[in-house]
């Protein structure tokens, strides 16, 4: 069967409700998926189904203090701590970064597709990484090429919901957080960790996040090799020194060179066709942008786009696009000046 049969497939079981043949077709459809390796719609279907099936385990009347009832208590309790499930489509070529730092997480992608054979050899496999550097230096978009190229859920938490005033709760949040994403196997991106594994002296703290950083250590130490924690920070420095050492990689992300930023506009510009109206000019800021992030370089040249198209005034786009490099210096030249 081709993919456009399963989904009429789909089509007429859901029209005549019938569940039991829905799912099963869904199933086949996911290992269809996975043989024509298109991984990551297989794992998208996957957690469709799988949320649909626990739904209905715990959906109807719960009699208060049942098993049953705890049960469903929990599941909803474990979803407020995360942001979004999600794959991920990107690759390490999607990346713009030194050498060091793609050299670095190669390895750390290669540890984990050779799982199998470095557990064989009783050698440990590296699956936590810490990424830290300033703001928009890149470190969501490094966990998004990891779970790409790993074809894997990523659980984003949610560390409004993670973080409690009650004593305590913080660290069964988390502990919570790394049981359910241990039993399906995912990835774990704690962003600003530094509001977690704060330096333990902190006197402020009246113990509470000596708590949670201890309960990390222990969550850290335990962790399934094959479970992903990917945690990343701008304040690397006040996160404890117990907890750095217990990440497999360190790395650090850094604001782009020329070389980098001129590779990030070339990638920018030819997936939509569009040109400079003036390619010396745009050299010369390229060179200018030197100190500013990959996050805002982007914005910028983005938002000179859409100014440049909105400036024609027109009802159909030509075949071709081109920036007024006067509106993308402009805003730069706010950015700068921001900066000062």
């Amino acid at each position: 069967m081709s993919q456009s049969d399963y989904i009429k497939e789909l089509a007429k079981y859901s029209l005549e409700n019938d569940q039991e043949q829905l799912k099963e077709t869904l199933r086949s459809l996911i290992e269809y998926s996975i043989k024509t390796k298109k991984t990551n719609f297989a794992l998208q279907l996957q957690s469709i189904l799988e949320d649909a099936i626990r739904k209905q385990n715990i959906g109807g009347m719960n009699v208060v203090g049942s098993p049953r009832y705890f049960q469903a208590a929990d599941e909803r309790e474990i979803q407020e701590l995360i942001l979004e499930k999600l794959t991920s489509d990107y690759k390490i070529s999607d990346l713009i970064c030194s050498k060091k730092v793609a050299n670095d997480l190669n390895y750390f992608l290669q540890e984990q597709k050779s799982f199998s054979m470095l557990v064989d050899l009783e050698l440990p496999v590296a699956n936590k990484i810490i990424l830290y550097g300033p703001s928009g230096c890149g470190k969501t978009l490094t966990s998004y090429v990891l779970a790409g190229e790993l074809k894997k859920m990523m659980y984003v938490v949610n560390l409004g919901a993670i973080v409690s005033s009650k004593l305590g709760e913080t660290s069964k949040n988390l502990a919570k957080l790394f049981k359910k994403a241990a039993s399906e196997d995912c990835i774990i991106f704690l962003d600003e960790f530094d509001s977690l594994g704060k330096i333990r002296d902190y006197d402020q703290d009246h113990g509470e996040m000596k708590r949670v950083v201890n309960t990390l250590l222990q969550l850290f130490d335990f962790l399934p090799k094959g479970t992903i924690v990917i945690a990343a920070t701008n304040q690397i420095k006040m996160i404890d020194d117990a907890l750095i050492r217990r990440f497999d990689l360190s790395l650090q992300l850094g604001l782009p060179n020329k070389t980098e930023i001129k590779k990030l506009v070339e990638n920018t510009l030819s997936k939509k066709n569009i040109k400079f109206d003036d390619k010396q000019r745009a050299d010369l800021l390229i060179k200018r942008c030197v100190g500013l992030s990959y996050y805002i370089i982007q914005k910028t040249l983005l938002t000179a786009l859409k100014r440049s198209i909105l400036d024609l005034n027109l009802d159909i786009l030509p075949n071709e696009l081109v920036i007024k490099t006067s509106i993308w210096e402009a805003l730069i030249d706010e950015e700068i000046g921001s900066k000062i």
